[in-house]
C-alpha cells in the first residue's frame, strides 16, 4: 500500500472515531426518577347494583330470582354446523386427526398450505403403505378427499364434526377422528 493511501485510511478512521463521541454504552445522560410514596390499598365490599336479580342479597335458584320470580338470561351454546346439517368448512378440518385403516392406527395432520391436489397433509407413524402416501387433502362438498403427492386419490371420506369414515382407493375401510 502506498503512503498516500495509508494516510487517507488513517485519516478516515480518525475522523470516524472523533465523529462517534459515544464510545461507551452507559446511560449516564438519564438520571433515575425518585421513588414515589405509595399509600396502602384499602379493601371493602362493593354494594350490589340496584334492580338486578340478586342485588338485595337474594339467592338465585335454578336461573330464577327467589323473591322477584324473574329469570336470568343465559346465552345459548354456539351451534355445531356439522350437527345441524350446515356445510363443512376447510377450517373445520385443520390440525391433527387419528387415522385407522386395516388395523393401522396413526396420525394425520392437515394444513391450509396449497399442495398438488388441494392442501398439504402428512401422516406420522403409519405402517400401512396406503396411509403413508397421504400428502394432500381437499374438500369437495361434504366429502374429504385424501390424496398422494401426485394428486391421485388415496381415500374418500364423509361424515361430520369430529368423525369421518370412508374407503381407501384399494377398497379398505378408513376412519378419521379427533
Amino acid at each position: 500500500m502506498n503512503r498516500s493511501t495509508t494516510i487517507a485510511f488513517v485519516s478516515v478512521v480518525a475522523l470516524f472515531t472523533i465523529a462517534c463521541q459515544r464510545t461507551t454504552y452507559t446511560r449516564s445522560y438519564v438520571s433515575p426518577l425518585p421513588a414515589s410514596p405509595i399509600s396502602p390499598i384499602e379493601g371493602q365490599t362493593l354494594s350490589p347494583i340496584p334492580g338486578q336479580p340478586g342485588s338485595e342479597g337474594q339467592i338465585l335458584v335454578d336461573g330464577q330470582d327467589a323473591n322477584a320470580n324473574s329469570q336470568v338470561v343465559t346465552a345459548p351454546p354456539a351451534p355445531d354446523v356439522n350437527a345441524t346439517g350446515g356445510s363443512l368448512g376447510r377450517t373445520d378440518l385443520l390440525g391433527g386427526w387419528s387415522v385407522s385403516s386395516g388395523g393401522d392406527n396413526c396420525k394425520l395432520f392437515m394444513t391450509l398450505t396449497q399442495w398438488s391436489g388441494g392442501y398439504r397433509a402428512n401422516t406420522r407413524g403409519c405402517s400401512d403403505a396406503t396411509l403413508s402416501q397421504i400428502s394432500a387433502w381437499n374438500l369437495n362438498g361434504n366429502q374429504v378427499e385424501l390424496k398422494d403427492a401426485g394428486g391421485g386419490n388415496v381415500a374418500t371420506l364423509s361424515g361430520s364434526g369430529t368423525n369421518f369414515s370412508g374407503q381407501t382407493a384399494n377398497g379398505a375401510p378408513i376412519n378419521v377422528a379427533r
